[in-house]
């Protein structure tokens, strides 16, 4: 039976959010959704449509708007984006089953409706209208819509065709794909293949999917291993896997990660500050779940990419999420393998081969007494973080200079949390 797929996005979400608190209209209002006191080099998180209608780029930086254009300046507010992505949720719910939904991001989702187009007596066309009618009515927040045969098909509908469609509606099959998109040019515009994979291609003599469709597949796996079977079948429109698929897939291996971006460069020493925040951030996360890890993973990324990035892997002797133990070892890799004479931009930490601590044999070669009163306490650290918020208890190092916990403890996803 063939499948039909919609891929809902709401149209630079963020922008709009803050126009609709403001009830102002986002394609007659200048604004961007901005911090302005990360100063002129700021990202803009989103532009509103009326400011893409004059030619500005999204996720621009504030420099480059021309200084012509008068605009407001929104602070981000991740709460409230979160809040509002929540209440289109429940939209979708009002006509869709959970199980037939999979949220893509805070401002986009696929849905299957293979089975609701009977149910409602409506095309896919009528059907997504309806729902994205529902989403502007309740929320003032306008949407698009990509249609197609199978989740690949909808998405690249809705990155490339529906943003060109009067109605912010674009379709897709697998003929309808090769016949309007075999020679679009560049391919990193579409899903899933990045600037790095694009420029692999190009290599090859390889410009479009017309190109990539009627390459020998030898050449391709060559290049790209496994990765090539992904290639080859979005080259001919195909895609196998569904939301149902997505809904039942278990990672053969588990993970905590966390990464972020400094607020300005940092040398050795104040980056690793921050490493220890980040450990003990992470530490705090794997007792609260009542997991432990036995391998851990440093990534640090330098200012202006001068260099190369560093870090590494290490394997622990044994499981933990002590943070005595944790940041140890992390220290001994940072000292390691960090360039102390360059100035460091990004830190990436991550906890791999994370397991339940109830499948842990006890090791009759280690002080369980210590270790034991060392996680009650960091249990009762998280419980007060928990009950009176992450800043009600730090630690003597968060107020160390170019300590960042206590800054970002308030933020949501990096940025702004009200």
């Amino acid at each position: 039976m063939q499948r039909t797929y919609i891929c809902i996005d709401l149209k630079t979400f963020y922008a709009s959010v803050e126009c609709v608190e403001r009830g102002l209209d986002p394609f007659s209002t200048n604004l961007v959704v901005a911090d302005p006191s990360r100063g002129k080099g700021a990202i803009c998180l989103a532009i509103s449509p009326k400011m893409k209608m004059l030619g500005i780029r999204n996720r621009c930086r504030i420099f480059e708007i021309p200084p012509t254009i008068k605009y407001i300046i929104a602070l981000p507010r991740m709460k409230k984006y979160i809040e509002y992505s929540a209440d289109v949720y429940e939209i979708y719910l009002k006509y869709f089953s959970k199980e037939d939904i999979h949220p893509y991001s805070i401002d986009e989702a696929f849905i299957d409706v293979t089975h609701y187009l009977k149910l409602y007596k409506k095309t896919p066309i009528e059907l997504a209208k309806t729902v994205m009618k529902d989403i502007f009515k309740t929320k003032g927040i306008s949407a698009t819509c990509g249609i197609g045969t199978n989740l690949y098909l909808c998405k690249i509908a809705l990155d490339l065709t529906a943003k060109h469609s009067s109605d912010n509606i674009g379709y897709l099959d697998e003929e309808k794909y090769k016949k309007e998109l075999w020679h679009h040019k560049p391919l990193s515009d579409f899903w899933q293949i990045g600037r790095g994979i694009e420029k692999r291609l190009n290599k090859m003599r390889i410009f479009d999917m017309y190109d990539l469709a009627h390459t020998e597949p030898e050449r391709l796996y060559k290049e790209f291993g496994v990765n090539a079977e992904f290639l080859i079948d979005h080259s001919w429109g195909k895609e196998s896997c569904t939301i149902a698929d997505i809904k039942a897939y278990k990672p053969k291996s588990n993970s905590i990660s966390n990464s972020q971006i400094l607020f300005e460069d940092y040398t050795f020493e104040k980056a690793r500050t921050v490493l220890k925040e980040m450990v003990e951030q992470g530490s705090l996360r794997l007792i609260e779940n009542n997991l432990k890890t036995n391998s851990i993973q440093l990534y640090i990324g330098y200012s202006k990419d001068v260099i190369k990035a560093t870090g590494g892997s290490q394997k622990l002797s044994e499981y933990t999420n002590v943070y005595s133990e944790l940041i140890k070892e992390y220290l001994k890799l940072f000292d390691k393998t960090t360039n102390s004479q360059m100035s460091i931009r990004r830190i990436g930490i991550s906890f791999n081969n994370v397991i339940e601590t109830n499948n842990i044999q006890l090791n009759l070669f280690i002080n369980q007494e210590k270790i034991e009163k060392e996680r009650k306490l960091e249990n009762t650290v998280n419980n007060i973080k928990n009950k009176m918020g992450k800043n009600s208890i730090l630690r003597g190092i968060n107020f160390t200079d170019g300590a960042t916990a206590k800054i970002r403890n308030t933020l949501i996803g990096g940025h702004n949390g009200e």
